[in-house]
């Protein structure tokens, strides 16, 4: 291992405990947001050997956010790829590891890919403006898709280029090309995946490299167009599973279960799309793009409209370098695609932007050594590289110092969620109480209800177990579905405190 491997390498290991201490410290390692509560409920089925729980008998009162029932099952909206990868984690005690290593494994990848594509010196810089991002470090630190989503997105780039023989930097290295027979079913196997994962996301990372392959198609060798048929026809294969887990949970292979929990939740334009008046339309998209946008520019680096310093000097010196276009490519794919989704998102940043997140690191990188005059032959002199090193260090640091930690600390009980919230039902007194079901008086924020579901099993059958308190004839109806359990009633602006009637 040479030497920027071994520092790439060390920053890779940062990567982890940085993430590692988001989870812990600001997430404190539990769902804060629908998307988590609903992944790690469909982790913990698929652990047992399950894509579906049957319906409990009061569905209304014990649901689970994003999670739906149909036809007697109960199964979370979400395609199955990132599920089963946290159910490992959920096998072997190690949940909040899980986004933390893939976090190390995405700086890894993007130092590999800008060794590949440019040199040591560019892919070392564009690992470290990663690691600094507050937008990795924060949706690293959830229990969202978006870092796996990452991982195989790096992982289908680099196996594309080895497959044909594109991206050499100024380094040459010693291992030589990885050959063919092993990237091309890595390449595919990475894009269904990600399709498998999501969705969109699989056409926004592959669109630049779909359009790259129809010229190869067309103007490549009998061996490249093999290739790419090959890459083709897997990434097709394992993606179309997701038709296969639609048919096993909803019994029809072209039914979304996004359009279960709410109808207008499609992609597309028009009436019934969406949530605005009318229906979604481009216009729409586009108003969204600017929002994400403009967040992605105070998210990527923490330096607010500067995120974008050099970018415009990145893509001057890419200009002759063809194969690194579908690289960089992928973050306005990404934009693209999205603009036909309606909805937008900022608390975690534009993370839908995510996966695209190495075109945005590796042109600043690339701009960045520009400016600074640096070449393969020799370490320039002068003013431009003290200069070029100032403005960057400087910039770090003020994220580093000033603006990501105060981002960080305003994430910290996001939505009202605390570790603490669930400590009431971890007491002697509680244990004492169990079997139980409890009844959750929601009183400000639905929050109230959904950061206690951390504690009880999909089956429903935990020690505790949980209901949101609807009215006093209905929580009898659900009451009488339990025989067995304690009743028990649970008012927030009460915490210490379990009523064995309502007060």
């Amino acid at each position: 291992m040479g030497k920027a491997s071994r520092i790439a390498f060390f920053l890779s290991l940062a990567g982890v405990l940085a993430a590692y201490l988001v989870t812990t410290r600001i997430f404190e390692a539990v769902p804060h947001v629908e998307d988590e509560m609903a992944y790690v409920w469909q982790a913990r089925v698929i652990a047992r050997g399950y894509l579906t729980v049957p319906t409990p008998p009061d569905p209304q009162s014990t649901m689970v956010p994003f999670v739906v029932d149909l036809h007697g099952q109960r199964f979370a909206k979400y395609p199955p790829g990132w599920p089963v990868v946290l159910a490992f984690g959920v096998l072997l005690g190690i949940r909040a590891w899980i986004n933390p290593l893939l976090a190390g494994l995405g700086i890894w990848l993007t130092f590999r890919l800008g060794q590949k594509i440019f040199n040591n010196r560019t892919g070392l810089l564009a690992a470290l403006l990663t690691l600094s991002s507050p937008f990795f470090l924060i949706n690293s630190g959830s229990l969202d898709a978006h870092p796996w989503s990452l991982f195989l997105s790096l992982a289908f780039v680099l196996a594309w280029l080895d497959t044909f023989d594109l991206g050499h930097g100024e380094e040459q290295h010693p291992a030589g090309r990885i050959p063919a027979k092993l990237t091309v079913p890595v390449a595919g196997l990475s894009l269904g995946l990600l399709a498998l994962s999501r969705p969109l996301t699989a056409i926004g990372v592959g669109l630049p490299f779909f359009i790259h392959g129809l010229v190869r198609l067309w103007r490549g060798t009998p061996r490249e167009r093999l290739r790419i048929v090959g890459i083709g026809a897997i990434s097709l294969a394992v993606g179309s599973l997701l038709l296969a887990w639609q048919l096993g949970v909803t019994g029809n292979p072209f039914l979304d279960p996004y359009t279960l929990w709410w109808k207008f939740d499609r992609l597309g334009f028009g009436p019934g799309i969406g949530v605005y008046p009318g229906g979604y339309t481009l216009l729409q998209g586009f108003q969204n793009a600017a929002t994400m946008l403009a967040e992605t520019a105070r998210e990527l680096f923490g330096w607010g409209i500067f995120s974008w310093l050099f970018l415009p000097l990145g893509l001057w010196a890419i200009r002759r370098k063809h194969a690194v276009w579908p690289v960089v490519a992928v973050f306005f794919s990404l934009v693209f695609s999205y603009l036909f989704y309606w909805a937008w998102v900022g608390r975690y940043g534009p993370r839908y932007y995510y996966e695209g997140l190495y075109s945005l690191t590796l042109l600043s990188a690339a701009g960045i050594y520009w400016l600074a005059g640096w070449s393969k032959s020799q370490f320039p002199t002068g003013p431009r590289p003290v200069l070029a090193s100032l403005l960057c260090l400087t910039l770090i640091g003020y994220n580093l110092v000033g603006y990501l930690p105060e981002r960080l600390r305003g994430l910290y009980g996001t939505y009202g969620i605390h570790a603490s919230q669930m400590a009431p039902f971890q007491t002697n007194q509680a244990r004492a109480l169990s079997p139980a079901l409890v009844f959750v008086h929601v009183q400000k924020i639905w929050t109230e209800y959904g950061g206690l579901l951390d504690l009880e099993d999909p089956w429903l059958t935990s020690p505790i177990i949980f209901a949101w308190s609807i009215n006093p004839s209905a929580d009898r109806l659900t009451a009488s579905h339990y025989p067995d359990r304690r009743i028990v009633y649970y008012y927030p602006d009460a915490p210490d405190r379990l009523y064995l009637s309502p007060r």
